[in-house]
């Protein structure tokens, strides 16, 4: 893995270059293997909290932890475009607009001890711009290339915080087109919930029932190409234990193992249903 500049990472992308790279700002991380009409990104996957950054935040290591996703970059780490962030969301959200990606309060409680500077801010919202920037070359340039392009948003959620029965799987569509592509958001439900996974845990698939993919990276996405589906795809947090912060290798794993044909083989379904 290289490290790059916002710049030199438009450019390979610009001439369709194969690298694996992360961001000189170490904010994200990019790997290009092939041009394939379809990627893969986990924007919540990042747990890294600028050190000038942990005297003022009131949240512990461990708040943060159960509020980010972990282990999701891994899960789709094997597919052909992946796009991870690497910061927290807790220094800025990039599944929120500019605007409201820096938070003052975090799930109830307050985040800071006194409020972050402009200074600050502008700092964290630097790296939210250069993301979009990338973001906004790699899918140009997918949808140019291919005429469709699906992008698959790994999410997770914490399913124990829930006082009734939840999905193991998630999708939310309500800022997609769902006459259009209500067909293929169903099928990928239904692959999803033919996943078999290890220690017993079931795999159900439903959609919006605990989020309604309201995301930032959905919108920015769905708003400024006309041909690209994004599947905001949120997995039951089944894989650690939420509140021991112990990880699960094994089902990590087991996901990761299963993805490996089956984004593919949903991504070329999408695109020959769409393809111009």
């Amino acid at each position: 893995m290289e490290r790059l500049s916002i710049k030199d990472i438009i450019s390979k992308i610009s001439r369709e270059e194969t690298f694996e790279a992360v961001s000189s700002d170490y904010s994200f991380t990019i790997k290009i293997d092939e041009y394939v009409p379809y990627a893969c990104a986990a924007i919540h996957d990042g747990h890294q909290f600028r050190k000038e950054l942990w005297e003022n935040c009131i949240h512990t290591e461990y708040e943060r932890w159960y509020e980010e996703d972990p282990e999701t970059k891994n899960m789709i780490k094997s597919h052909s475009i992946v796009l991870a962030g690497c910061d927290s969301r807790f220094e800025y959200d990039l599944n929120r607009d500019p605007e409201n990606a820096v938070f003052d309060t975090a799930w109830g409680k307050q985040l800071w001890s006194k409020p972050l500077s402009e200074k600050m801010k502008d700092k964290s919202l630097r790296k939210h711009t250069n993301f979009y920037k990338i973001v906004h070359t790699l899918v140009n340039k997918l949808e140019s290339k291919f005429g469709f392009c699906t992008i698959y948003d790994m999410h997770s959620y914490n399913w124990k915080r829930w006082d009734r029965e939840v999905p193991t799987w998630n999708l939310g569509t309500s800022n997609v087109d769902n006459a259009r592509f209500g067909d293929v958001i169903d099928s990928w439900r239904q692959s999803l919930s033919e996943i078999k996974l290890p220690n017993n845990i079931k795999s159900t698939a439903k959609i919006n029932d605990t989020f309604q993919g309201n995301g930032y990276f959905l919108k920015y996405i769905t708003n400024n190409f006309k041909n690209s589906l994004v599947l905001a795809t949120e997995i039951a947090k089944v894989y650690c234990d939420e509140y021991e912060q112990i990880v699960y290798p094994e089902v990590v794993k087991a996901v990761e193992k299963d993805l490996i044909t089956r984004i593919p083989q949903h991504a070329l379904s999408v695109y020959n249903t769409f393809k111009r």
